[in-house]
C-alpha cells in the first residue's frame, strides 16, 4: 500500500548516528538506542522507515516478530549497498529514502532462527574459538549441505519462496542449496547474524522461513 499521501501514518527510525535523509525530512523521526525504543515506535504507525544497517533492520523485524505485528510496512534506507539491498534489489542513500516514502509494500519471506532472531542479509555458521574447521552435518530441507568438516557456511534469505539458501564457504562444493530451512548439528558453532556474533557457541542451529512474511516497501 502506498503511504505517500498520509504522512501521519509514517515514521522514520534513526539508528546510531544517522540523520534524517532529505526525502523523508517532513516525517516524524525517532532515535533508536535500544530494542525498547523500537517497541515504543511501532504502535501508532502503519509504515516505519529504517535508517540504519542490515543489523538494525533485522533487529526491528525481530521485535515485530515477537509482537506479532507484520501488518506494519517497512522501508529501508542504508547509507550504501549491502547484502540485504542486493537480495531485495533495493537502492541506497537518497534514492532509498524516496522509495521508502512513496513505494508500495509487498510481502516477502521472513527468515528467523530458533532463538527468534531475524536475518535480512546473511548469517554464518563459523568454527568456534580458535578452531579452523566446523565439524558436523547440515541439511537444507532434505538435501545434505555437508557431512564432516568445512570452513563455514553462509545462509541468506531469498526475496521469493522457498525463503532461504545456503552454501559451504570453502573446502567442498560451493553450490547454493535453496529451501525452507537450514539445520546444523555440530560439536560447536559460532553463529553470526547480519554481522552480529552470538554471545556463545552452540551445538545446534536452525534458520527457517516464518509462517508469515514481512511487508517490504520496494
Amino acid at each position: 500500500m502506498d503511504a505517500g499521501g498520509n504522512a501521519a501514518s509514517v515514521a522514520v527510525l534513526l539508528f546510531g548516528d544517522r540523520r534524517v535523509p532529505g526525502p523523508v525530512r517532513s516525517l516524524p523521526a525517532r532515535r533508536v538506542d535500544s530494542p525498547a525504543d523500537v517497541d515504543a515506535a511501532v504502535g501508532p504507525y502503519r509504515r516505519l522507515i529504517v535508517v540504519g544497517t542490515d543489523a538494525d533492520l533485522a533487529m526491528l523485524l525481530t521485535r515485530l516478530l515477537r509482537a506479532g505485528r507484520f501488518d506494519v510496512e517497512i522501508g529501508y534506507v542504508p547509507r550504501r549497498r549491502s547484502a540485504a539491498t542486493r537480495i531485495y534489489r533495493l537502492p541506497a542513500g537518497r534514492r532509498a529514502a524516496r522509495r521508502a516514502r512513496h513505494g508500495w509494500a509487498r510481502r516477502v519471506p521472513l527468515i528467523r532462527d530458533e532463538t527468534g532472531s531475524v536475518i535480512v542479509g546473511a548469517a554464518y555458521w563459523r568454527p568456534p574459538g580458535d578452531e579452523q574447521l566446523l565439524h558436523g552435518e547440515a541439511v537444507v530441507d532434505d538435501a545434505v549441505l555437508f557431512d564432516g568438516a568445512v570452513g563455514g557456511v553462509r545462509i541468506e534469505p531469498t526475496a521469493a519462496l522457498p525463503g532461504l539458501r545456503a552454501r559451504v564457504l570453502r573446502g567442498r562444493s560451493r553450490r547454493w542449496l535453496t529451501g525452507r530451512a537450514a539445520q546444523l548439528g555440530t560439536t560447536g558453532v559460532a553463529v553470526v547474524r547480519d554481522g552480529v556474533p552470538a554471545p556463545r557457541a552452540v551445538r545446534q542451529s536452525t534458520f527457517y522461513r516464518n509462517t508469515e512474511g514481512w511487508l517490504l516497501v520496494r
